[in-house]
């Protein structure tokens, strides 16, 4: 797993956890992990860039490909009122909607 700026606050164990318990073989495992992983990045970024400014996007995301996360924080923490309550509610919505494909598909 890549260690993005808002590691420490959405848990995606959970959504790992369903994962292996699929009857797939292991490197597919790996894959829907992958891209479990990447699509809630994708939702979390989502949410914070609709609560920015045009500039303050240009910032928040130069600073996002220069992974400085101690400059991504101060900077959110700046510019949005809460910055990890947008960010919670981002993840735990697309983590809701993965987890609730994942037994979907394993009751199959």
């Amino acid at each position: 797993m890549i260690k993005h700026f808002y590691s420490y606050q959405v848990d995606i164990a959970s959504v790992d956890i369903e994962i292996d318990s699929l009857n797939i073989e292991d490197h597919e495992k790996n894959h829907l992990k992958s891209l479990a992983e990447s699509h809630i990045h994708h939702v979390v970024i989502d949410a914070v860039l609709s609560e920015l400014d045009t500039e303050d996007k240009k910032t928040f995301m130069s600073y996002l490909n220069a992974k400085d996360h101690e400059k991504i924080w101060k900077f959110l923490h700046a510019r949005l009122k809460n910055a990890e309550d947008t960010i919670e509610k981002a993840a735990a919505g697309i983590k809701k909607e993965l987890l609730t494909d994942i037994r979907n598909e394993r009751s199959k």
